[in-house]
């Protein structure tokens, strides 16, 4: 599953001038976006948003390529079966949704209920203080830490593409650059933004793409279900 999305298949033609192909297009109808849907309404974003799915499977980032007022069309990394039920995390707002479709790997989202469209868009941008901040992954796993020439050997709570938050650490540290090496994951430089009771907030110097958090996340999937299958 994340190797089809992560490298699409030979012979597969892209229309790179299309920006529709590599931004979230955003539609004022209620229905559900599908493939290959194109509305006179639709205003597109320069980039991909990045939404967060949990559901009883677990949670996983994704790639919203449409969304409307009733639902979005997303590229999953994982595989996610019509009837479930989930949770889609969209600028800092948490909505109940419905997976009704699926074809390779895109799947269709109806929202429990339609939203604000205007309104969720407009918190894209900073207003009365709040800033919607990127989706983040639940994670337990290690990290080693280097501020300087100290290491500190740290646990990872959480992970998305622009920054994690670990444990433990100095407050010295605050406003330090940092290297942060986690397995399977290249080296990443970044500073601390942000320190409480021995926790830290890390902002990356380059995010990660898509791919690599992807990649990174089927990989630890892999290896705990081979530990689970090991143990019976």
């Amino acid at each position: 599953m994340f190797g089809s999305l992560i490298r699409r298949k030979p012979g597969m033609t892209l229309d790179q001038g299309d920006p529709a192909f590599d931004s979230t297009t955003f539609s004022l109808s209620t229905t559900v976006p599908r493939p290959l849907e194109r509305r006179g309404d639709d205003r597109v974003l320069p980039t991909l948003c990045i939404v967060k799915l949990s559901s009883d499977r677990g949670d996983q980032l994704m790639r919203a390529r449409n969304v409307s007022a009733g639902g979005m069309m997303c590229e999953v990394g994982r595989e996610v079966s019509v009837g479930d039920k989930v949770e889609i995390e969209f600028n800092s707002q948490k909505i109940p949704s419905t997976v009704i479709w699926t074809r390779d790997t895109t799947a269709g989202f109806k929202f429990d209920a339609d939203i604000d469209l205007g309104e969720m868009l407009a918190g894209r941008k900073p207003r009365h203080g709040f800033r919607a901040r990127p989706p983040r992954l639940d994670v337990q796993c290690k990290a080693n830490v280097r501020v300087g020439k100290t290491y500190y050997n740290c646990d990872v709570h959480d992970i998305s593409l622009g920054g994690m938050k670990i444990e433990p650490i100095e407050e010295y540290c605050l406003g330090k650059q940092v290297v942060v090496v986690v397995e399977s994951l290249r080296p990443i430089k970044g500073e601390v933004r942000w320190f409480n009771e021995r926790k830290a907030g890390i902002v990356f110097d380059d995010p990660l793409t898509f791919e690599e958090l992807a990649e990174w996340v089927g990989k630890r999937l892999e290896l705990a279900t081979l530990k689970a299958a090991y143990k019976r």
